[in-house]
């Protein structure tokens, strides 16, 4: 068990010494930054959605803005759109469950907002048709997908594509792009 154990945790280690050799990745991240820190400075907001343990990891992230990462700041406008339970059963039984975060985008996002979505296949069909609403109303999209991008790839205006196909090695990923990134997005907001 000791080598499966080891063998896991070098797995995730591979993968992470992949995204620090991908000078896009970080170039991404750091423009990714940038929109965010203005976003967030011209009174705009970022919404986020993923599902299973990507939905786990999106309501993560929107809290570290909401609530605080390092500093004790005043809180930034940042929302799971999942976390509204009444609104994802009644929609997803009345209407569709690949509606659920598109009709919140429709409703609820403006113009220069940022949706991020998490989709370990880039196919959530759910994340999917949000990031075209998104498209339609000019919100600025931020894909986190595993290596292919999938149909986010094309729907995303910045993608982590991460290069892995196993899940938990994606997700792991994912954590570690999004933490850097509301680290960084801090630091400049309340510099």
């Amino acid at each position: 068990m000791s080598d499966l154990i080891k063998s896991i945790i070098n797995a995730s280690i591979e993968v992470k010494q992949q995204i620090v050799k991908d000078e896009q990745m970080i170039r991404t991240i750091e423009d990714v930054v940038n929109k965010i820190t203005s976003a967030f400075k011209n009174g705009k907001k970022v919404l986020f959605c993923g599902n299973g343990g990507s939905a786990a990891d999106a309501q993560h992230l929107a809290a570290e803005f909401s609530g605080r990462f390092y500093k004790n700041r005043a809180a930034l406008p940042a929302e799971a759109l999942h976390c509204n339970t009444s609104y994802l059963t009644a929609v997803a039984n009345d209407y569709s469950y690949d509606v659920i975060y598109a009709r919140l985008v429709e409703g609820t996002a403006v113009e220069g907002d940022v949706l991020i979505g998490l989709s370990t296949s880039g196919n959530s069909p759910n994340i999917v048709k949000a990031f075209e609403v998104a498209r339609e109303k000019k919100v600025i999209t931020i894909g986190f997908t595993g290596l292919t991008g999938g149909a986010m790839k094309e729907l995303s205006d910045y993608l982590f594509n991460v290069p892995a196909t196993d899940t938990p090695r994606i997700q792991e990923s994912h954590i570690l792009i999004g933490h850097i990134i509301c680290q960084l997005v801090e630091e400049k907001v309340f510099s």
